[in-house]
């Protein structure tokens, strides 16, 4: 299978690039943060705001011969109260969360619809969940994930494509390292589990979605009890 991982420099795409090389032929992309050296999968510069470079990504690495599969697991925050939140900030985070899984779902649909098979997993998270101060675009764009997958998941049904959300918790990897220590002991103590998760239960969940065929429009928690 040919796995696409839109945001595989971050430290959750970066993690599952490397988990999933082992069994699949990955494709990541990244933005600005080159990658590491001495990578087992291939990593292209896109910019998923722009549907040309999407477009060329999908195109030179993929054909309706491929059983394909898609991780979307691109993050932007931006931490501001709602009524003080400037507009191009706002919209850059719905933007690369929300519009930029439209645009690479636009191109690689098409060819799982011929193929007719199809795995699409969506990196959604707790925050829209719990209500967070401070969190409005995030949450704006994430919680739209869920809508957009249970739609996707009507249309596509009966050509073999599946699409699901998964909404993470607090992991021991990714965003949570620019957390400041003071608050990461409260958001700690807030897990029933006592702990961040380890992010080998992500990778569980994507290999579980992977291989399931009877899975889709569904959003899987994985979040130490959290909500």
């Amino acid at each position: 299978m040919k796995v696409f991982i839109a945001g595989a420099s971050g430290g959750i795409g970066g993690y599952l690039a490397d988990r999933l090389s082992a069994c699949h032929e990955v494709f990541g992309s990244y933005r600005s943060r080159a990658p590491v050296a001495d990578i087992q999968y291939q990593m292209d510069k896109v910019d998923i705001g722009s549907g040309e470079e999407v477009a060329r990504w999908i195109s030179m690495n993929a054909c309706e011969d491929d059983d394909l599969a898609l991780i979307y697991c691109v993050g932007v925050n931006y931490n501001c109260m709602m009524h003080k939140a400037e507009s191009d900030k706002w919209e850059e985070v719905v933007d690369a969360n929300l519009f930029g899984v439209q645009r690479v779902l636009r191109q690689i649909i098409p060819l799982m619809r011929k193929r007719r098979f199809g795995r699409i997993i969506l990196f959604s998270s707790v925050v829209p969940q719990m209500g967070v101060m401070g969190t409005s675009a995030y949450a704006a764009s994430k919680s739209a994930l869920w809508g957009l997958s249970k739609a996707v998941a009507k249309e596509n049904a009966s050509f073999g494509i599946t699409i699901n959300t998964l909404n993470l918790g607090y992991f021991d990897i990714g965003m949570i390292e620019d957390v400041p220590d003071n608050v990461l002991e409260k958001i700690i103590e807030e897990i029933p589990m006592k702990m961040l998760g380890d992010p080998g239960n992500i990778f569980n969940a994507v290999d579980f979605l992977l291989k399931s065929d009877y899975v889709t429009g569904s959003c899987v928690g994985i979040n130490g009890g959290l909500v």
